[in-house]
């Protein structure tokens, strides 16, 4: 049997084929770009995780110590000795260990600091500065001379050394080129002020001595302080540290390579990494530096921290994934079923006439094939060219099974349809029965859901790793209640006609008629739109549970829209100039006073404010709302009502309690109690009214030296850019004031890529969802309109109106719409409501917590709009179909539509 080719089938067969077409395009399309696109964020997470960080914490250093030394210490810390390990070490480093092009350093330097004697330079608590010293390579190309030169090497056995330091050393130190440093029984002179080339690469960044010096404090009681820093020296003066009591030891540091990192990388890299630092590449180290030799880095540190994110994120984006696989899936087999459907007769007469089942399956095959393929073919070159990522074979795979799936659909249906000819009849969604093997595949993923449910409930996506029955139980779900919904929708359909039939009316009959007389292949449709919308909704309130919860965060951190804070009263023009900001709704200056608690315990937070304004921030903000009149001055030297939080009365109790801040000794008696209040949320606070603090300490209330140091600002749509301004025209140089912004520290938590890929690639799974959904009405509409159009024009021939055809056909198609659009919603609220408790959204929210358990778990919640809108746009979608028919059979030709025999 020769296979018919597309182009000289008939027209609407072709316009068939060309939906097909890009039905499949699409769909190979968003199947190859997914593990794209993971890798590309992943990829731009650990580029994240390693360059977001210092450079001196992307290095790996090599040590090996005074006493390690082998032979003669000081021909083994020659510079020439130095020069040629270095050489060897960088040798031992393997893709994708890489070595950043400059910053690599390697020399002598002393890790006890030394005593400089001195008297003329700077001692803040009279304890003489500490220096260590550095003879490293590379002095010379990693700095500009700004004045003096560069130090000599000095002869072997002299004790007379050169230095050089940095500019921003001699500033603090009060050195110039010629000043003499004495140190352990040797004279260090300067010779040179230099300047780095740049400050925060990996030359300078991991040890801050070199660039600058800094204060530190002893470990005594109390601490006094003292200056550090380091002298740079001539690379060949490494054996005289030898002779000083600094504890030398010789280094090398190479700055990792992050440019071309991916994700696929980040194990191996970490697997070198470990081994370098404690394995096997240890061993052939230390046969080059010196037996001794210890490897250090933290870069595995931050690739483990990496690595926590990615497997507590994975899970919830193998939902998501899963969930839009199954869904393509879907209506792909509802495609495939809708056109066995359209061509049953077709099949039926080439079975009559002999054609074997193997033959008609060849021939949908090669039908299919030809557009498929192809259009699978290009849906993945698409994704290839469009989507940056590294990984191309697990593409290519998922392209080439979206183009398999969609050849043989067809032939496996047709196949089963008509495995031996029979006589035609009918079979009406009201009339069919389900058979026994429906019965057994619907009872088989019933036990799968289940399953799936109790094991994603169980185990929490907060556990890491990906578990496919897990991942697959929130369309699990929505194929059980697609299913339940199957069986159940010819009985609405039996009770609406019973009244419908003894009207006067012919719309409503008719329409409820034709709609329990469509053939059960309009099961298909349904099946499908469950499932998207139940997809959609789920991941949508997966989306709104992570914006929510930074929300929240970003509130808990600040406790309003702004907060200005200083460590001193804040001045009265800039509380003025920053309530009459743009958008500024309340400004409520707070006294912040923190208290040594009683029980040696957590420190309390005095929070004084005016109840009134502080009342409508709570309100505002939803953090500890109460009523004003809770805290109302109750007059003469009774104790003063206060709201305090639920850890601060199980500590203390509701007793009366005494609080000594600055203003004077308060009495305090816990009234009400919050969680969380704007100014400290979270913490151990007690809030208590201004206006009764001023009544007992008018004299001290009034002082300006006691002022609010804290100003939280409500609102909605503040003006930035002006608060900012006014915070620097009104700040005081020597009280630098903070500001805190809820929408940059919402921005912050939304700025790590892993959590912006996978959040974006979450957004595209609920659209194409979404989109799979509709797609899947409009076949369903589509695949009957040309049935409709020839009833409506039998109608209109026997004088229906055009207001009632509108209506017939809008009748006709809101059953499936209706059934689909409250199925979708209600089974997409028991899904989050089933798996909720074992969704942890912790990781895709908030950077930096992987989740687990803890009390600030964000957990998935309900989403209103986000079950209601795709159910929604599917009945917009139904109804605009059906407005639409109507009206373009009004304007086609009346005996176009009633041809006999036409194959629509």
């Amino acid at each position: 049997m020769r296979a018919a080719t597309w182009w000289n089938r008939p027209r609407p067969a072709r316009a068939a084929q060309l939906a097909l077409g890009a039905l499949v395009l699409v769909t190979a399309f968003l199947a190859a770009a997914f593990p794209r696109g993971v890798t590309a964020y992943e990829t731009r997470g650990v580029r994240h995780a390693l360059g977001s960080v210092a450079a001196g914490q992307r290095t790996v250093e090599v040590t090996v110590s005074r006493t390690d030394l082998p032979g003669d210490p000081a021909a083994s810390c020659a510079a020439g000795e130095l020069t040629r390990q270095d050489r060897a070490i960088r040798g031992l480093f393997r893709d994708p260990l890489r070595i950043a092009p400059g910053g690599s350093l390697y020399g002598v330097r002393t890790t006890k600091p030394l005593p400089a004697q001195d008297s003329w330079l700077p001692r803040p608590d009279g304890l003489a500065p500490g220096l260590s010293l550095y003879a490293a390579a590379g002095l010379g190309t990693h700095t500009r001379l700004t004045e003096g030169r560069l130090p000599h090497a000095a002869a072997p056995g002299k004790r007379r050394l050169e230095a050089a330091v940095t500019v921003a050393t001699a500033r603090t130190l009060t050195l110039r080129v010629g000043s003499t440093l004495h140190l352990d029984g040797m004279t260090v002179r300067i010779s040179g002020l230099l300047t780095p080339r740049d400050p925060d690469s990996a030359y300078w960044a991991a040890d801050p001595l070199m660039a600058a010096a800094h204060q530190d404090t002893t470990p005594d009681i109390p601490p006094q302080r003292l200056w550090r820093a380091g002298l740079l020296l001539a690379p060949e003066d490494g054996p005289a540290l030898l002779r000083t009591g600094g504890e030398p030891e010789k280094f090398w540091r190479y700055p990792v390579d992050t440019r071309a990192l991916t994700a696929g990388d980040a194990a191996r890299l970490r697997d070198r990494l470990v081994s370098l630092e404690h394995g096997a590449a240890l061993a052939r180290l230390r046969e080059v530096a010196g037996g001794g030799a210890l490897a250090d880095s933290a870069v595995d540190g931050l690739l483990d921290a990496f690595a926590r994110t990615r497997a507590a994120v994975a899970p919830v984006v193998a939902v998501a994934a899963y969930g839009v696989g199954t869904v393509a899936a879907v209506v792909l087999l509802m495609t495939a079923g809708l056109t066995a459907a359209r061509r049953h007769a077709e099949l039926a007469l080439l079975r009559a006439r002999g054609a074997s089942l193997a033959g008609l399956a060849g021939r949908l095959s090669a039908e299919t094939g030809a557009v498929a393929l192809p259009a699978a073919a290009a849906g993945g070159g698409l994704a290839l060219l469009l989507v940056p990522g590294q990984r191309v074979l697990p593409s290519l795979l998922a392209a080439a099974g979206t183009g398999l799936l969609a050849t043989v659909a067809l032939p496996l249906r047709a196949a089963v349809a008509h495995r031996r000819p029979r006589p035609v009849e009918r079979a009406d969604t009201v009339g069919a029965r389900p058979s026994r093997r429906r019965t057994v595949a619907e009872l088989t993923v019933l036990v799968l859901a289940v399953g799936a449910v109790l094991a994603l409930r169980g185990r929490s996506t907060a556990a890491g790793g990906v578990d496919t029955l897990a991942s697959v139980a929130p369309v699990l779900t929505g194929v059980i209640a697609a299913l339940v919904l199957l069986r159940l929708s010819p009985l609405p359909l039996r009770l609406a006609a019973r009244p419908a039939a003894r009207t006067t009316g012919l719309t409503g009959f008719l329409s409820l008629a034709r709609a329990g007389r469509a053939p059960a292949t309009a099961g298909l449709p349904l099946l499908a739109l469950v499932v998207a919308l139940t997809t959609a909704s789920f991941g949508g309130s997966v989306l709104a549970g992570v914006a929510t919860a930074r929300e929240h965060a970003a509130l808990t951190a600040v406790g309003a829209e702004a907060r200005l804070s200083a460590g001193a009263p804040l001045p009265e023009e800039l509380r003025r100039a920053a309530g009459r900001v743009p958008g500024v709704v309340d400004a409520v200056p707070l006294r912040i006073d923190v208290q040594a608690a009683d029980d040696n315990g957590s420190p309390l937070y005095l929070v004084i404010a005016d109840a009134e304004a502080y009342a409508r921030l709570s309100r505002t903000t939803g953090l500890g709302a109460f009523d004003a009149r809770e805290l109302a001055d109750p007059g003469g030297d009774q104790p003063l009502p206060a709201l305090v939080s639920p850890r601060f009365r199980t500590r203390f109790g509701d007793v009366p309690m005494a609080l000594q801040p600055e203003l004077g000794q308060l009495v305090i008696r816990p009234k009400t109690v919050r969680a969380d209040t704007p100014a400290q949320p979270g913490g151990d606070f007690v809030v208590v009214d201004a206006r009764s603090v001023a009544r007992r300490h008018p004299d001290t209330y009034r002082d300006p030296a006691t002022g609010p140091s804290v100003l939280l600002l409500s609102g909605r749509s503040l003006d930035t850019r002006a608060l900012r301004a006014a915070v620097r025209a009104h700040s005081p140089a020597d009280r630098p004031v903070r500001l805190a912004l809820r929408s940059a520290v919402r921005d912050r938590f939304a700025d790590s890529p892993l959590q912006q890929g996978a959040v974006r690639l979450y957004t595209a799974a609920v659209a194409a969802g979404a989109g799979f959904a509709l797609l899947a009405l409009l076949l369903s509409l589509l695949q009957a309109a040309p049935q409709r159009g020839q009833l409506l024009a039998r109608l209109r021939t026997m004088g229906l109106p055009r207001a009632q055809g509108r209506r017939l056909l809008i009748l006709e198609a809101l059953p499936q719409a209706l059934l689909a659009a409250l199925g979708g919603a209600l089974t997409g609220a028991a899904t989050v409501r089933l798996l909720g408790p074992g969704i942890d959204l912790t990781a895709l929210a908030l950077p930096g917590t992987p989740g687990g358990g803890a009390a600030d778990t964000v957990r998935l919640h309900t989403d209103p709009a986000s079950l209601l809108l795709p159910s929604a746009g599917v009945l917009a979608l139904a109804l605009a179909v059906a407005l639409a028919q109507a009206w373009l059979s009004g304007r086609r030709d009346m005996s176009a539509e009633l041809r006999v025999g036409d194959p629509r």
